[in-house]
């Protein structure tokens, strides 16, 4: 029988999350922790055995209808003793009734099936050093200039459920650069760079087109001064793949995108660049 005791982690100590992520290979953001406690502070979750962390797992409820599972890890050396089912199931019982995300890794698609989850698409990591450009694009603004409420409405066609606090967070955060793209005043594109434990990710990147994708990309390069850069993106999304490889960007892993359930039609064809893994 397990020993296992969980709790809540809290919002101090997701980053005992964030750095497992981190030993897994997944890179996270050197602010994510902070960015990610915002949406559902009581989404964390902790394994102990006697006193000593061995499993995390997250699950965000960002409103009544949606949440998004992520950190599902338990330690090397504590793994085939329950103790992943146990926190798994701490994880979908704070979920609730709400459909749930997740982005798994592929080898795990027919444990997560079992589990009621379907497949909905592929995404791929790209990565690579890609050079600044000489100069930034014409027309491209900073993100934190454009009405928060423009940004939140433009996300409700890519992201299943609103996300205000996070959004803002998201953008403000002190290493964090935005880059927003106005056609005849309306929002054409918009993305966000951050510092990660290896380079930098773009994400999220929302663009009508891919022209438009391209002009906020090459802005977020030239406020990084370039260098290794990872870019997270659909691969129903045939722009997004072409605008990666464009970049001289190779694939460096793949998740499954899986769903319990129905969600709000998205407009993926618009998504050039996922926000998280961790959090959708």
């Amino acid at each position: 029988m397990s020993d296992l005791e969980i709790r809540n982690l809290r919002p101090e100590e997701i980053a005992v999350a964030v750095d497992w992520a981190a030993a897994e290979g997944w890179n996270p953001g050197l602010s994510d922790a902070a960015c990610f406690a915002i949406p559902d502070a009581k989404g964390f979750f902790v394994g102990e055995i006697d006193g000593e962390p061995v499993a995390t797992v997250s699950c965000v409820n960002y409103d009544d209808r949606f949440a998004f599972l992520g950190f599902y890890i338990v330690r090397s050396g504590f793994r085939d003793r329950g103790h992943g089912l146990r926190m798994w199931n701490a994880a979908i019982a704070h979920a609730g009734a709400r459909v749930i995300g997740l982005d798994g890794v592929v080898a795990q698609q027919d444990n997560y099936r079992k589990s009621g989850f379907q497949l909905a698409h592929a995404n791929v990591r790209y990565g690579g050093f890609v050079a600044a450009p000489s100069r930034p694009p014409a027309d491209v603004v900073a993100l934190d200039t454009i009405p928060l409420a423009l940004v939140e409405a433009d996300d409700a066609t890519v992201f299943p459920a609103p996300r205000s606090a996070f959004l803002r967070a998201w953008i403000g955060t002190s290493g964090h650069v935005g880059r927003a793209l106005l056609r005849d005043g309306k929002l054409a594109a918009w993305g966000v760079i951050r510092p990660c434990r290896i380079g930098r990710k773009i994400g999220p990147l929302v663009a009508d087109d891919r022209a438009a994708a391209e002009a906020i990309v090459q802005a977020l390069l030239e406020s990084a001064n370039g260098g290794e850069i990872f870019l997270d993106v659909p691969a129903v999304n045939r722009e997004a793949i072409a605008l990666a490889e464009s970049l001289g960007l190779k694939p460096v892993f793949e998740t499954a995108r899986m769903y319990t359930g129905p969600i709000a039609p998205l407009r993926i064809d618009r998504v050039f660049g996922v926000t998280s893994f961790e959090l959708g």
